[in-house]
């Protein structure tokens, strides 16, 4: 046994050599996987924010995934494969990642922005999948999965780009401005305490002032 059978347990003859058509049906599936997941928890993602323009983007991504879905399942038709179920673990990290500042943060611009950057990785990762699977079905002659991938890649700039739009035109402005109030109260009580201790300290030396020794005969 050489020593990449030894560290891969299988023998050349044992490991996969799929097709063009089975490497899309596993493409395929792995986005089937990934928009599953990420349908589950964008509802709880929507009721997180605060922007309300945010949360219509998200309604729009659950509406989107909703639709791929079922372009799928006539993909997986046309291909007239059924590949073994499998979780995308790569697109779980991403979407458990998002989840994790629910569980951080407090309702408001910084969640909402580490919201989108998170949205935004997911897409990202989806937007990769959808170009892979375009180009499988196209190189493979499956028209309808071009077309639907296609339709997928264009929806998903579209909403990548609103979300950057967003942020910059909203949530950052507001997390900024945020900060800015925050400091300034911790300006004005810091003047606040000043104030009062000085207040203090003037009435301490008054009083002792005040007491004047009657002289000795």
């Amino acid at each position: 046994m050489t020593t990449s059978q030894r560290s891969t347990g299988k023998s050349e003859r044992e490991r996969a050599a799929p097709g063009g058509v089975e490497l899309l049906a596993l493409e395929l599936q792995q986005i089937q996987s990934a928009e599953s997941q990420l349908s589950s928890v964008l509802p709880s993602l929507a009721e997180a924010v605060e922007s309300e323009q945010l949360r219509e983007l998200l309604e729009l991504r659950e509406k989107q995934g909703e639709r791929i879905l079922g372009e799928l399942e006539a993909a997986f038709g046309e291909l007239e494969e059924d590949p073994p179920k499998k979780k995308n673990v790569a697109a779980e990290g991403l979407i458990e990642a998002a989840q994790e500042h629910i569980r951080e943060l407090e309702e408001g611009p910084a969640l909402d922005a580490a919201l989108i950057a998170g949205i935004q990785k997911v897409e990202h990762y989806c937007i990769a999948a959808w170009g892979t699977a375009r180009s499988l079905a196209e190189a493979t002659g499956h028209k309808t999965t071009v077309r639907a991938m296609e339709q997928e890649l264009e929806d998903g700039r579209s909403l990548d780009e609103k979300l950057t739009e967003l942020a910059e035109k909203e949530i950052t402005p507001a997390l900024l401005s945020e900060e800015v109030e925050g400091e300034g109260s911790e300006d004005e009580e810091g003047e606040q305490v000043g104030e009062q201790e000085g207040k203090q300290a003037g009435r301490k030396g008054g009083g002792s002032g005040s007491r004047r020794q009657e002289p000795r005969h």
